[in-house]
C-alpha cells in the first residue's frame, strides 16, 4: 500500500511510507498479561519475548523522528520499522529502552529454530 501511494504521490513531493512497531506494548496486551505498565515486566513469565516489546510511544517517536527528517521523501514507498527507525535517528522508549523487535527476532526466534533442523 505505501509504494502504491508513494507512486500516486511523488509527483507532489509527498512521502508515503508504512511504518510497524514491534511486539507492542499497547494497553491491550498489558490486559491480556494481566500487567500495568509499572509492572509490565511480569509479562514476560507469559511469553518470554514480551522482553522485547515496545510502548506506543516509540512507534511514535518513530514517526515523528521520520516526520522532522528533511531527507525523508527518500524512504518514500518503503515498509520501515520503529526499531529500524530508532537506529538511524537514535530516539529510545518512554522508559529509556531500545527495544529492538528485529534483533530480538533473530536472535531469539530464527535461531532457536535453526538449533532444532
Amino acid at each position: 500500500m505505501a509504494f502504491a501511494m508513494s507512486e500516486e504521490l511523488k509527483p507532489h513531493s509527498i512521502t508515503a511510507v508504512s511504518i510497524t512497531p514491534g511486539f507492542l506494548r499497547s494497553e491491550a496486551m498489558l490486559d491480556i498479561f494481566g500487567v500495568k505498565e509499572s509492572n509490565w515486566r511480569d509479562g514476560v513469565a507469559k511469553d518470554p519475548h514480551f522482553i522485547a516489546s515496545e510502548t506506543p510511544f516509540f512507534v511514535g517517536r518513530a514517526v515523528a523522528a521520520l516526520a522532522a527528517d528533511p531527507q525523508a521523501f527518500s524512504k518514500t514507498g518503503k515498509a520501515l520499522s520503529s526499531w529500524g527507525l530508532s537506529d538511524e535517528y537514535k530516539f529510545k522508549d518512554i522508559d529509556g529502552s531500545s527495544p529492538h523487535w528485529g534483533r530480538h527476532f533473530e536472535e531469539h526466534v530464527l535461531k532457536k529454530e535453526e538449533k532444532k533442523e
